[in-house]
């Protein structure tokens, strides 16, 4: 089987995880960079971004004909679109008249954008163009199916921790306090200014929080990477998880990147939080900001005998379930094998 995805190179993008562990099970797989693409037009000078914002830039047109002639060129058995902000419709009907199986996956939801970044109208004209779609959100799902009378899948989003890196982490030092890790926008910082206004001292790292929060109570530190994002998401008595507007009824990458590295999560209660963890035994839930404040101050007092407990149901849960990148990985190739009839 041989797979063209088309998405970002970045060491953040999602798309990293699917081809490392399907070329390791065997697949063909090229990445069609079409972000990367973008962005070194767009970030060229104050010129190039002034066309695209006028709808007049040459970049898309671009993007598109390369995708066709690389895909004329290796003749895949799939395309797998991430996101498609880069993509016209027109193309993705030309590569299902080669007879190539298309596929998308929006890590975003593509029927409520949040940012510049999230979403555009080719993402909406779109909609209803695939032969088939993986989507990490359950509504998503039924929406597709019901409106567009799309197949579908259900595919989470997980984490990818080594061993080594959990074992390091797991052998650190516990901090008794609270911490929020992520960017910001208006919803969160109001979060964060409510529960400092309730005497809840919290640590935020991410980047740019000085120019939406100034509260004693709220500590501020840089965005962290690697070995030292991991470290932090495991020291932390309590891990903030904070949903975006368009995933207040779902989950996002925290939602498995805490309890994986053997974290206590404290996130919204909904459908899928539930879905994927037990309350109490692997994660903790709240609706409100009085029940956030409450569950925030028990877990801080917790015997540290029973947040040890939590920690290790929370890491085997995370493992037995089949949450890592590598398990979801598997389950896209048994579907793709499906698509194609292998």
């Amino acid at each position: 089987m041989k797979i063209i995805i088309v998405g970002a190179d970045t060491p953040h993008g999602i798309e990293r995880y699917y081809i490392k562990y399907l070329r390791e099970s065997g697949v063909e797989v090229l990445l069609f960079a079409a972000q990367n693409l973008f962005y070194e037009y767009y970030q060229k000078g104050l010129h190039h971004k002034i066309l695209f914002r006028a709808g007049v830039s040459p970049i898309y047109p671009i993007i598109n004909f390369k995708l066709k002639k690389q895909i004329s060129k290796e003749k895949p058995d799939i395309v797998w679109v991430f996101k498609g902000m880069e993509i016209h419709p027109s193309t993705l009907r030309w590569i299902r008249a080669q007879k190539i199986k298309l596929i998308n996956y929006n890590p975003d939801n593509p029927f409520l954008f949040s940012g510049r970044g999230s979403g555009n109208k080719n993402v909406t004209n779109a909609i209803g163009e695939y032969d088939f779609y993986f989507t990490y959100n359950q509504n998503i799902k039924s929406q597709l199916e019901e409106q567009y009378s799309a197949k579908t899948y259900f595919l989470p989003f997980g984490y990818d921790i080594p061993d080594g890196v959990y074992e390091h982490c797991a052998s650190l030092p516990e901090l008794r306090k609270v911490c929020f890790m992520g960017n910001p926008d208006q919803e969160r910082a109001l979060s964060l200014i409510a529960l400092a206004s309730r005497g809840i001292a919290v640590t935020v790292f991410g980047h740019g929080w000085s120019k939406h929060v100034d509260h004693p109570e709220i500590e501020i530190q840089g965005p962290l990477e690697g070995i030292k994002l991991w470290e932090t998401l495991r020291q932390y008595r309590v891990q903030l998880n904070f949903m975006r507007p368009h995933n207040m009824d779902s989950h996002n990458m925290r939602t498995f990147e805490v309890p994986g590295i053997g974290g206590v999560m404290l996130a919204p209660r909904n459908r899928e939080h539930s879905l994927f963890f037990r309350e109490g035994k692997e994660a903790f839930f709240y609706s409100d900001l009085n029940e956030c404040v409450q569950q925030i101050d028990y877990i801080l007092n917790l015997p540290q005998e029973t947040v040890s407990e939590i920690r290790k149901a929370a890491r085997e849960r995370s493992v037995l379930s089949g949450y890592s990148y590598a398990d979801r990985a598997g389950e896209v190739l048994r579907e793709m094998k499906r698509i194609v009839g292998e």
